[in-house]
Parts: structure tokens; C-alpha cells; sequence
């Protein structure tokens, strides 16, 4: 399996993930949510938002193209700090937790 191949599986896993979390259905954030210069679009999106609008949709359209990954991805910190106030059991948490830590592993080390 190549890393498109294998990022494409981890990033279907946050997907079923944050689903099975209550965290994957809701609306789209509005256009201008997207001109943030705050990491994780923090002051215009809640950070699921920011995972399925933005993170997720960027890397499928990388996978897709088969481009080169970033120089790094450190993501699970940030998510990591969200659930951590969020009202999310603690079994979807530490699976959200790894989803993401599988996703930032593979983007920075290939």
C-alpha cells in the first residue's frame, strides 16, 4: 500500500470516527469562515468543522492528486485540547485521538 493509499484509509477512519462520535453531521461553516489566518480557523469554526471541511477535504483532494504531503501535520495536540472540553465519551475520545495521530504520522513522515 502507497501513503495515498494508506492516508485515504486513515482519513476514512476519523470520518467513521467522528461519526460514530455525533461529531461528523453539520452544516458547512459559511465562505468567508474559510479566510481565517487562526490555526484551525479557530475564531470561525468549531475545530470539527475545521477536520471535515478543511482537513479532511484537503488531503482527499491530495490523495486524489496524488501530491506530495506537507512538511508536517500536528493536528492531534489541537484535538486532543477540544475533547478534552467536549462532551465526548471517553472510549470515542481516545479513538478520535488516534485517528488523527495515525493522520499526522503519515503526512510527516513520507
Amino acid at each position: 500500500m502507497n501513503i495515498h493509499e494508506a492516508l485515504d484509509d486513515a482519513l476514512r477512519d476519523l470520518e467513521t470516527t467522528m461519526e460514530a462520535a455525533g461529531l461528523w453531521h453539520m452544516a458547512p461553516p459559511p465562505p468567508d469562515a474559510y479566510d481565517s489566518v487562526a490555526p484551525f480557523c479557530v475564531d470561525t469554526m468549531a475545530l470539527p468543522q475545521w477536520l471535515r471541511f478543511v482537513l479532511i477535504a484537503r488531503l482527499d483532494a491530495l490523495v486524489e492528486a496524488r501530491g506530495s504531503m506537507p512538511d508536517k501535520c500536528e493536528v492531534a495536540p489541537a484535538v486532543e485540547a477540544y475533547l478534552a472540553q467536549a462532551s465526548v465519551a471517553a472510549s470515542e475520545r481516545r479513538l478520535l485521538i488516534q485517528a488523527v495521530e495515525e493522520i499526522d504520522r503519515l503526512v510527516t513522515e513520507n
